[in-house]
């Protein structure tokens, strides 16, 4: 066997397509310690700084001091606590929608989702580019699942035309595209959908606290928060705790209580996550000037680096994508950035297509202007060394 993981691992190196762990000995504040040495941080997706806020960790220690440190159980056993259901009547107010159900990741709520909604004789209508939580929540379905082209919306009708049966539609997009901060074409998505009589499913994990208004997501963006039927979201993000939750219909959260196998058994949410969660989500209603900065911070470092001469993927959310192109060179220019006390990934295969490895730039809220331009200084300097401008 461990022959085996040698050779595969050896293929994996010589592609330039090796992953390793690296260590923080801090929260992910704009300057952080890693592996024992201080970097400027521009790969977090605490987008609002509130990961390391103050009063999110009062919350959480409150959770602790009244609850203790873990639920015990599922929450159908002996987990499920009056914050939980607090939280969920929060969520559901924040996002416009009768209901919402907390799952103990992001990633639980899109398999939990898509895994009992879609059945057999069902289809699902899956952007390419979907996280893959969502590919494998249409992978543990029954339905038959068609990939559109990213975005593509001619191609997306020409598949809901295409496809006969009586069974449920379902289109599946991610609300903001976490590799190259794109945004979800939802208007005509929603177009289609009544057309061919689709349901529609965004994971606006990206989104939640950064688009929208008081940081209500994608649909809020477009003015079309009536018209999604299910709206995964997590709360690890810009909300700055962990957590994943589907705001949805009263009885498509009853559904899902009762047929998500990734809620039903699973641990709850401990109480700390819960209270630093709620304490996010007030904070995000109650400070739009967080997300103001956030996206002022944003529009700035892309600008700079577009006027530089680098390829980046046009946008306004917090994720910048700098194309580079080869692995190798990518990833030799993440770790010329490391030497210069910036710490920024190189993307490769398969999270991104082949020959477009990049270096996926986020913004926080946190950030200094003298921040964004010494990241823009340094980035020019590595770029002219390299070649790229």
């Amino acid at each position: 066997m461990n022959d085996r993981f040698r050779r595969e691992l050896q293929v994996i190196e010589e592609q330039g397509l090796t992953r390793k762990l690296r260590l923080f000995s801090t929260g992910n504040e704009s300057e952080v310690v890693m592996n024992g040495k201080k970097f400027l941080l521009f790969s977090s997706n605490n987008y609002l700084g509130l990961a390391t806020d103050s009063r999110l960790k009062k919350k959480a220690t409150e959770g602790i001091s009244k609850y203790g440190t873990g639920a015990g159980g599922s929450r159908l056993t002996t987990g499920n606590f009056d914050i939980h259901e607090q939280l969920e009547s929060e969520i559901a107010d924040f996002k416009k929608t009768e209901a919402a159900i907390v799952f103990s990741s992001g990633y639980l709520a899109n398999v939990g989702v898509i895994s009992s909604v879609m059945k057999a004789g069902d289809t699902i209508f899956s952007d390419a580019w979907n996280h893959a939580s969502i590919i494998d929540g249409c992978r543990l379905s029954k339905a038959k699942t068609i990939v559109y082209e990213h975005a593509d919306m001619v191609d997306l009708e020409r598949k809901l035309r295409q496809s006969h049966g009586d069974g449920m539609k379902l289109i599946v997009t991610d609300g903001v595209f976490s590799m190259d901060g794109d945004i979800a074409p939802l208007p005509k998505i929603v177009e289609l959908a009544k057309e061919y009589k689709a349901y529609i499913m965004i994971d606006d994990a990206h989104a939640t606290g950064v688009l929208g208004n008081d940081g209500r997501g994608t649909a809020d963006y477009f003015g079309l928060k009536e018209e999604i039927d299910f709206t995964v979201g997590t709360l690890s993000k810009a909300i700055g705790a962990e957590g994943g939750f589907v705001s949805t219909s009263s009885i498509a959260k009853n559904y899902l209580l009762n047929n998500a196998r990734s809620f039903i058994f699973q641990t709850a949410l401990s109480p700390s996550a819960i209270e630093a969660a709620r304490e996010g989500i007030s904070i995000i209603q109650n400070e739009p000037e967080r997300r103001k900065q956030l996206l002022k911070n944003a529009q700035y470092l892309r600008l700079k680096l577009e006027e530089s001469g680098f390829v980046i993927k046009e946008g306004e959310t917090p994720i910048i994508s700098l194309i580079i192109g080869g692995s190798h060179e990518a990833m030799q220019f993440s770790a010329k950035l490391m030497d210069e006390g910036v710490f920024i990934p190189a993307i490769r295969p398969p999270t991104v297509p082949k020959g477009s490895s990049r270096l996926r730039i986020t913004v926080m809220a946190t950030h200094t202007i003298e921040q964004l331009d010494m990241v823009i200084s340094k980035i020019k300097k590595i770029g002219k060394e390299m070649g790229i401008v």
